[in-house]
């Protein structure tokens, strides 16, 4: 057994989510439940395979393209998705962000547009965005507690003639939504009709708690590529490192081209390609024992807040341990809603505007920590509502 309800401190360790909360929030000393992240020690497979290579004593360059490290891959694919995966097909990358940057820069030219499912994981915006191209908006609509694409106004956007891109968030972040066999199916095929190139990110993809996760590989017609890493579901991100899928050749040469020769990053992060093959290999047992844990602490926080609101109807996500909170129906002001969290409550909690206008009214709550922390969370959102609504 794991013990996840023992509480890890944090502070002092040039930690984005505890040292640096004033940097988003304003306020320092706030409880956050902000980035995605997790507060739990890392699975004793992956803390023993750090320390042999540590005591091995040299940290000189090194290759990605290794077998221990592809066939580490390969094998989480197949074992856990059922899904063979083509060694050659795979690339390293320092994060999933990087290599979505590199395939947008290389699929695309300025001024063209970026399909996305909205709301959205707000470093998607900064992205495309940020490479200098536009966000074609595709918003996914709530209905009885799941989040529906329209499929009708998701082919009006790819018809486009400047959209070359659709960004696919599988699961999805913020709201948690796990796309099933049909979806995937009617999506890849308009991206074919209307030759847009896929990038799936699928970073989430161990964190599914209703239906089952489906890589983009099993429908994937031409151009497209999986982006993921074991940072997310071992609570590994500060050893940087993520790995793509590639189906095209080509793309594939120039994305390596652009990784070793434009920026410089042919020898990996050693001790990211130690904890990933680790984690593959051998975390299976602790990932369960976690995944319980999670979903235990995304049921708490819906069980509690409609014992304090009946009327709420608030349901866990279908995945990710991030609480999509809907608050609609209060009709707060978002801004006050935020006042009281910081200056009265003391806790860090995503606005919902901080993924695009479609989550207006919403909070995104991260479980990925002791149950004693998300008491303190799920209470400090009762209680500014009810001092807002009194």
């Amino acid at each position: 057994m794991f013990d996840f309800d023992k509480p890890v401190n944090r502070l002092g360790t040039w930690c984005t989510q505890w040292d640096y909360v004033q940097d988003r929030f304003g306020v320092a000393n706030l409880t956050p439940f902000t980035i995605s992240d997790m507060d739990f020690k890392i699975a004793p497979c992956i803390e023993k395979a750090l320390e042999k290579r540590i005591e091995h004593g040299v940290l000189g360059y090194s290759r990605w393209k290794n077998e221990e490290y592809l066939g580490a891959i390969r094998y989480w694919f197949s074992s856990q998705f059922d899904t063979s995966i083509n060694s050659e097909m795979i690339v390293y990358g320092p994060s999933v962000i990087y290599i979505i940057s590199k395939l947008i820069s290389l699929w695309s030219d300025e001024g063209d547009s970026v399909a996305l499912h909205t709301p959205a994981y707000d470093a998607f915006y900064k992205t495309i965005l940020g490479n200098k191209r536009k966000v074609q908006s595709c918003p996914l609509v709530k209905q009885n507690n799941n989040w529906e694409c329209d499929l009708n106004y998701l082919e009006s956007i790819l018809s486009k003639k400047d959209v070359k891109i659709l960004l696919l968030c599988n699961p999805h972040n913020p709201t948690g939504k796990v796309w099933n066999q049909k979806e995937l199916k009617a999506i890849s095929n308009l991206c074919d009709k209307y030759n847009v190139k896929v990038i799936s990110d699928e970073i989430h993809m161990d964190m599914v708690w209703v239906g089952k996760h489906i890589p983009w590989s099993q429908y994937g017609k031409n151009n497209w590529a999986i982006v993921s890493s074991a940072s997310k579901s071992f609570n590994i991100p500060a050893l940087t490192g993520a790995y793509g899928i590639i189906q095209c050749d080509d793309t594939r040469d120039d994305y390596l081209q652009q990784l070793k020769s434009c920026d410089g990053l042919s020898s990996p992060a050693v001790l990211s390609l130690v904890a990933t093959i680790a984690a593959y290999q051998e975390g299976l047992p602790w990932l369960s024992q976690l995944k319980t844990y999670l979903q235990a602490n995304l049921n708490f926080v819906a069980d509690e807040l409609n014992k304090a609101f009946p009327h709420l109807n608030c349901t866990p996500p279908d995945s990710t341990y991030l609480a999509w909170i809907d608050l609609r129906s209060f009709h707060l002001n978002d801004e006050k809603l935020q006042h009281q969290l910081i200056f009265k409550e003391k806790v860090a909690i995503m606005p919902g505007y901080t993924y695009g206008d479609e989550g207006l009214g919403f909070l995104r709550l991260n479980v990925g920590c002791a149950r004693s922390k998300v008491e303190i969370g799920v209470n400090a959102i009762i209680k500014s509502i009810k001092d807002i609504i009194d």
